[in-house]
């Protein structure tokens, strides 16, 4: 389980497009073909595409549900300890202000968030916990 550089983001920015980055891997779609979908998504839903309900309906389009991460111990697991409990499967993970995708256990962002605490999880697959 491994924190992995990825930053899709045509000018190399990192702050203010996490949901269009972590979309892009989730769905193994280029950072502008995402950006272009959520934002019509957006266009459709009269909202800003960074709200959470956009990319949470554009996300529930393309086939994946929300589970509610358990907060048995709601500071202390973080996205590491997920990836760790969930060594296969591709997910999307949110905290309050962050989106990070998981696939097989490795977290890819554009800088280490694996301290992050997760509320959310977004999956076509099971989620063990």
């Amino acid at each position: 389980m491994a924190y992995v550089y990825f930053n899709p983001n045509p000018a190399n920015k990192r702050v203010g497009d996490c949901v269009i980055r972590a979309i892009s891997k989730l769905t193994n779609q280029s950072w502008a073909a995402t950006y272009l979908a959520v934002t019509l998504k957006g266009y459709e839903m009269c909202d800003m595409p960074s709200s959470n309900s956009v990319w949470a309906a554009y996300l529930r389009d393309c086939g994946y549900r929300r589970f509610v991460i358990d907060d048995t111990c709601p500071n202390c697991y973080t996205i590491s300890d997920f990836c760790r409990g969930n060594p296969q499967g591709k997910f999307l993970l949110a905290t309050g202000s962050h989106v990070v995708t998981v696939i097989d256990g490795d977290y890819f962002d554009a800088w280490d968030s694996g301290n992050e605490v997760p509320i959310l999880c977004w999956s076509k697959e099971f989620l063990n916990g």
